[in-house]
């Protein structure tokens, strides 16, 4: 996966959250649709988290390839 493909599926998520939101706007989110607007939080925040370490690796000469997606718990638990 490169760069690209990171942003494109950045691009799929936010489109589909997107969505998700357009659908229920003035009335609260229940169930299914609560969980999947978390699932994409996640997902999206696991896509920006690996897109930062392809960057930063390939700053400091390293091969980009080398970044992994981290675990919800970790790229959760970031302070901001």
């Amino acid at each position: 996966m490169d760069d690209r493909d990171v942003l494109a599926q950045i691009e799929r998520l936010l489109a589909e959250e997107h969505r998700l939101e357009q659908r229920h706007v003035g009335e609260g989110l229940a169930g299914q649709d609560r969980q999947r607007l978390r699932e994409l939080a996640v997902g999206l925040d696991q896509c920006w988290d690996l897109l930062r370490q392809r960057r930063a690796r390939r700053a400091a000469g390293l091969d980009p390839e080398g970044a992994d997606v981290r675990s919800e718990s970790t790229v959760e638990g970031y302070r901001q």
